[in-house]
């Protein structure tokens, strides 16, 4: 009997040793974005989506611990809902989800970490989480995130002047535009127009947004007001 068992048993040890092992990495990781109090930054965003046509805005962007965001522009920011602060608020609530590291791969010449979170409830809007880890520097580089409500979205992040608070300096979001979100306004746009060239289905399927940040001001105090509706 134990014969049988020990194959099974080996199998858990391994996978709670993994799963320890992520947990002492998120904890780092979360440990680092903690440092952040607050921020707010300057943010250009760019739409390469087939089927829609939007200039690049210009917009800012607010936080505050724990999971305050705004976003304020003067045109209409085309933003996934599984935000740039989305990842980090699902990796905070380490309850919620089983950590396993998946072993490394390498992404853009850089060998990551792959670590995979499972959520513990059926019935959570996160299906799968994938985050590819720079271990030295303790950065995500890339996430893939599967929800029920907003299909998959991949995120690439680039990093400069403020890697120690792991706020990047850009970001690309590959999105599924087949559960993309689009902004009222800019449907009525897409209702409105005629033209003469069929949509190719196929070209639907995936699209990009840009953002690239400028003049972070970490920890600076926020304006008092930022964060209530109008």
């Amino acid at each position: 009997m134990i014969r049988r068992l020990l194959p099974l048993l080996l199998l858990f040890g391994v996978m709670e040793l993994s799963a320890q092992d992520a947990r002492e990495l998120l904890r780092d990781l979360n440990g680092k974005f903690r440092k952040v109090r607050e921020y707010q930054a300057d943010v250009l965003i760019r739409t390469d989506i087939s089927f829609v046509k939007a200039l690049p805005v210009q917009a800012s962007v607010f936080f505050r611990q724990p999971d305050q965001f705004r976003i304020k522009s003067k045109g209409i920011a085309m933003l996934p809902r599984q935000g740039f602060d989305q990842v980090v608020r699902t990796l905070a609530d380490t309850a919620s989800y089983v950590p396993v590291l998946q072993g490394k791969e390498v992404v853009e010449g850089r060998e990551l970490q792959l670590l995979s979170v499972l959520p513990l409830s059926d019935t959570s809007d996160l299906i799968l989480g994938k985050f590819w880890i720079d271990v030295s520097e303790k950065l995500i580089r890339r996430s893939q995130v599967t929800t029920r409500s907003n299909g998959t979205m991949t995120s690439d992040y680039f990093f400069g002047s403020q890697r120690q608070y792991a706020l990047p300096d850009s970001m690309v979001f590959t999105v599924d535009t087949r559960k993309f979100k689009i902004p009222k306004a800019v449907a009525a746009d897409l209702n409105n127009t005629k033209s003469s060239k069929p949509i190719d289905p196929k070209a639907r399927e995936k699209g990009k947004i840009y953002l690239r940040f400028s003049n972070y001001r970490v920890n600076q105090g926020l304006p008092p007001d930022v964060f209530k509706s109008k």
